[in-house]
């Protein structure tokens, strides 16, 4: 346990800049409100994002969203749209936007290391017609989340050069147990380990989508 009489706490804006001094200009310069080409093309080009919410009393949950790239259909310079999968129904972000629009996502691109990062409000829709143009290997949407855009910016590589995260020679999956087995360790099943070894082998891919 730690020593709370060795811990110091920071408590307040002013402390944390007396310790990080104040961002670059070009930080601050670089937010924006809509939509640029650049951004158009990085959202074409990502199959995967992040996606932060809170709920009125401020609990917190990021729920990561993939699909092919170009998955978040773009519906106008201040509006985007994200298509919800079949999934464990917990719908834990989903809930939180009901009570808290407030969202923030991060886009990634497979092999580059800068993010793109959208903050905005969200709301929930049940159909419309731009989910024709989000139906993947026969599956159409029951939900989408769309975004209004409040600010958006590119993130820089930093995080991503420190952890050598693209380099696949710094890669070890293998150091951790298969999630069949992560699954019986951490939580009560019913299910037997060899069950969930079935249902988490080759075959769970083939159910992504239905």
């Amino acid at each position: 346990m730690t020593d709370v009489t060795t811990v110091t706490e920071i408590t307040s804006e002013e402390e944390l800049r007396d310790l990080l001094g104040e961002p670059m200009p070009r930080a601050i310069a670089k937010e924006r409100v809509r939509l640029h080409e650049v951004d158009r093309k990085w959202l074409a080009a990502s199959p995967f994002c992040l996606v932060a919410t809170a709920d009125a009393t401020g609990t917190c949950d990021v729920s990561p969203k993939g699909d092919p790239p170009g998955f978040t259909h773009v519906i106008d310079d201040v509006t985007i749209a994200i298509p919800d999968r079949p999934g464990n129904r917990r719908v834990d972000g989903f809930r939180n936007i009901l009570a808290n629009p407030h969202v923030g996502l991060i886009y990634v691109v497979p092999g580059r290391s800068e993010t793109l990062r959208i903050n905005g409000r969200a709301r929930l829709l049940r159909d419309a017609p731009f989910f024709d143009e989000m139906v993947v290997k026969n599956h159409r949407p029951r939900l989408a989340l769309v975004v209004e855009i409040e600010q958006i910016f590119f993130h820089c590589a930093k995080a991503f050069l420190r952890s050598a995260l693209w380099k696949p020679e710094t890669w070890n999956p293998d150091a951790l147990p298969p999630h069949a087995h992560i699954v019986k360790s951490v939580q009560h099943t019913e299910e037997t380990l060899e069950e969930l070894e079935r249902y988490y082998g080759p075959a769970y891919a083939k159910r992504l989508y239905g």
